[in-house]
This record gives structure tokens, sequence and C-alpha cells, in this order.
């Protein structure tokens, strides 16, 4: 079932590790099937190492397991909130890499302090209320503060990305970490100055719509 999708998702749980935006088995990937609505979620508690197309977890709208011998992520009604809110949504990727945790442990969004963040999160990386891991809460956060920036800095806890596909997801994810180190940096070098609105807004609509093939 969805092995197509499976293997995708599988490739960039993969690369979590690989980018250095997880550790240990914190962190997640899903993807939403367009057809049929199901998810391919990565399953609970299982190491990196051990995880291949065979070893994920589908599961329905409701999140009912529709195959998989594991259980799905802890994350996983959070997931399905995000997909059932946000319909263009079909990718979403959770990590704990350091930088941009540190901005949630310490409670504050990153600011656009280089022109990559205004290009692809059109803003500040918002920061969300603190909530409890376990139901739908976090999705909720998700959905309220990541519209627009497509991420948000969970507050102490870590970072979810959301995305037109998987890949796009996992792309943000990394994309939100050079985004902090960068600006942990500069903090460390110069009292920063953020970017002007104006200048943002046209790094973004660029980004958006002229930059890349048609």
């Amino acid at each position: 079932m969805l092995e197509e999708l499976k293997i995708r998702v599988s490739k960039l749980l993969a690369a979590l590790p690989k980018n250095r935006l997880v550790c240990s088995t914190g962190g997640n990937v899903s993807a939403r099937d367009t057809e049929s609505g199901l998810v391919v979620i990565k399953p609970s508690g299982i190491p990196y190492s051990d995880l291949s197309p065979d070893t994920l977890v589908v599961v329905d709208e409701q999140g009912k397991r529709i195959e998989g011998q594991f259980k799905p992520s802890s994350d996983t009604a959070s997931h399905l909130f995000i997909y059932q809110n946000m319909p263009e949504i079909n990718g979403i990727a959770h990590t704990h890499s350091p930088y941009a945790t540190a901005f949630a442990a310490a409670e504050k969004s990153i600011p656009v302090l280089f022109t990559e963040t205004a290009e692809e999160f059109g803003g500040e990386i918002p920061l969300s209320e603190f909530v409890l891991i376990g139901d739908e809460a976090i999705g909720e956060q998700v959905v309220k503060y990541g519209s627009k920036a497509k991420a948000v800095i969970l507050r102490r806890h870590g970072i979810f990305t959301i995305g037109v596909s998987p890949e796009k997801a996992v792309d943000l994810a990394v994309l939100v970490e050079n985004s902090a180190l960068t600006a942990w940096l500069s903090i460390h070098l110069s009292p920063p100055i953020p970017l002007l609105e104006k200048d943002i807004q046209a790094l973004y609509y660029r980004q958006q719509n002229v930059y890349g093939q048609d």
C-alpha cells in the first residue's frame, strides 16, 4: 500500500539525522496521499537506523492504523489535524535541530536577519504557545501560527515545518536550522538589525513567484 510514497518518506527520514536535525528516535516525517487521503508516517520510538519503507505506518484520516506492524508516531493526531485544516499541505516534518530548538527553549522567534529567511518564510519564524505532546494541540499551534511561514517554533520543544510535499517540508526544516544558526551567530557578532518589512516582502515575492524553473 502506497509503496512509492513510503519510499519517499523513508528517504526523507534518513535525511533528518544526516542533516543533524534529530537525534535518537525524536522527530518524524509524514506524507498525505492526495488521492486516498491516507497518511504515511514514522513509527513511534524506532531508531532511524532501523527504518525502511516496510517499517512505516499508514493511517486513515481518523488515525486508525491501516497498515504497519508498529504504532504510529506520538505526533500523529497533530499531523492529522494539520492535514484536515490545511488542504494544501501534503507533507510535515518535525525536528529538534539544535540551533532552532535553542530559540524554542529561549522562547524566542527566529528574526529576519538575512535574505534567506525572508525569501523562504516571508517574515520571522513564529513562536507558538506552550502545549503538551500527544493529542491535536501541537497541530492547532501549527495551523494558528504557520499559515504563511510554513514553519513554527514550538515553545520549549522543537520545530514543525509543512509543505505542499514532504520533500518541501524537510527542505524547510533544513532552512529553519540554517536561519537559526545564522541568527545566533549574527546576534553574537553585533546587535542585530532586522530587514525592513518592505524588503522582506519583496524578497519573499521574488522567491515564491520568480525564482527557479517554471
